[in-house]
């Protein structure tokens, strides 16, 4: 693969990883965000009100970050991709469009409402604008999902005459098992991530000693629905998104599990190194027979190997492997966190349990790395394709981008990404310096 390529896909990755960070957030906050707002139209909740208007203002920065930092993406397409968009373009453009249309506009403008309009309108119609806005934050996802969804399966299309790949069934991308499997485990991710926000915060208020009601409120809800969420990561999106993986993808199911050899009965590795050159798992850890048994529900069935296929068509098999299992690692770790405290908030200690708070406080950032991993896994693990089975990544590139260029202007991105980065820590961390109690001063009255 050229060295121009290469650069292309490191300015992707690079801009895709940061901007995903953002959507994270949005997707996994918006229900928590309706549910309050809903709680505070209905009845004299003083705390939900706060809460409303505090979680909107945290939503509307990541919102805010992740339109600026979506939009280079759109570019690369063009300038980057050129072969790939005019190949696929007909395609991929469908879905990505009706994200614009359909899921962006409808958050936008349902979140200019709540974020302007919260002394001007009723609480209802602000509890509507909070459920809109969660709808279109969980459609613009869907939309974003079943395009990649696409290139990792692809379904409804046809090659036309000229060779480029046009769409053929429209409901056969959209309504695609595979992309509505991989929808759920990212919403699901997402929305793990977002209950550890909730959760984490609650627990500072709590350490801190101030907004106490606030905080308990957060720390209940963000328990119960982390809980929840990531046992639903697991099962049934993760095993189903992962038995498509099996069917569809098996060269990528055996680097993920570092399996180089055909094996009846393959162990899951628990830890290990994978050596490409000696073509085995160094120092591994393994469970007898269970990737045979998640795999395809039998103990004793055979697991193909990546030597089953040729080198070319290996993706890079240690970043997949240390990927996948960073992402699995923190899934086990997230299930006995939350597991953990809804023991004890069933026990009634978790809010005065400190060392249980500063679990949940410190665990904010690692839903973000086990989402972003996720991702490697999916996007490396699908390499040489761009487009799986059809178009290699090696033919997508622009022939007219040299690599210098591109690394200028994955310079200028690393720049630009890392002040926007600071900006937003200080405006979030600000809003939490605030606290919810100042954040209900421009809230609206709460109707009887």
């Amino acid at each position: 693969m050229g060295t121009a390529v290469v650069a292309d896909r490191i300015q992707f990755a690079f801009t895709v990883m940061f901007h995903y960070l953002f959507p994270i957030a949005t997707i996994g906050l918006a229900p928590y965000i309706a549910w309050f707002a809903w709680r505070s139209a209905r009845g004299n909740d003083e705390v939900a009100l706060r809460a409303s208007v505090f979680w909107t203002k945290i939503f509307a920065i990541n919102f805010a970050i992740g339109v600026v930092t979506g939009i280079p993406m759109e570019f690369a397409f063009g300038a980057n991709w050129a072969l790939f968009s005019a190949k696929a373009g007909a395609v991929i453009g469908q879905p990505l469009a009706m994200e614009g249309v359909y899921a962006f506009f409808l958050e936008s403008v349902f979140l200019g409402i709540m974020l302007y309009g919260r002394r001007h309108v009723s609480p209802r119609l602000y509890a509507w604008s909070a459920t809109l806005v969660g709808v279109g934050s969980w459609l613009s996802g869907f939309f974003i999902v079943a395009t990649d969804a696409w290139m990792q399966h692809p379904v409804g299309y046809r090659i036309a005459g000229d060779g480029s790949i046009r769409l053929a069934n429209l409901g056969a991308l959209l309504l695609s098992p595979f992309a509505w499997w991989q929808y759920a485990h990212v919403l699901m991710g997402a929305l793990l991530a977002g209950s550890f926000i909730v959760a984490g915060v609650g627990a500072y208020y709590l350490l801190a000693r101030r907004d106490l009601e606030d905080g308990r409120r957060y720390v209940r809800m963000g328990v119960i629905v982390a809980l929840v969420a990531s046992a639903l990561v697991i099962f049934p999106t993760g095993d189903r998104n992962s038995a498509d993986v099996t069917k569809y993808q098996p060269v990528k199911l055996a680097a993920m599990e570092g399996l180089f050899h055909s094996t009846d009965g393959a162990p899951l590795a628990i830890i290990g190194m994978p050596d490409t050159q000696r073509r085995e798992l160094i120092d591994p850890v393994v469970v007898p027979n269970v990737l045979s048994f998640l795999a395809y529900g039998n103990f004793t069935a055979n697991v193909k190997g990546l030597t089953e296929y040729a080198d070319a068509l290996w993706p890079p098999v240690a970043l997949t492997y240390y990927a996948y299992h960073v992402m699995v690692g923190l899934g086990t770790i997230f299930i006995a966190i939350a597991a953990l405290a809804a023991l004890l908030l069933r026990r009634r200690r978790l809010m005065e349990f400190r060392p249980m708070l500063w679990v949940l406080m410190l665990a904010m950032p690692f839903p973000y790395i086990a989402n972003e991993a996720g991702w490697v896994v999916t996007e490396v693990g699908r390499q040489p394709w761009v487009i799986y089975g059809i178009m290699r990544t090696s033919e997508a590139a622009s022939t007219n981008v040299a690599a210098g260029e591109t690394i200028f202007t994955l310079i200028g991105f690393a720049g630009m990404y890392f002040l926007l980065g600071l900006l937003f820590m200080l405006l979030v961390l600000r809003e939490i310096g605030i606290g919810p109690n100042a954040a209900s001063h421009a809230a609206p009255e709460i109707e009887a």
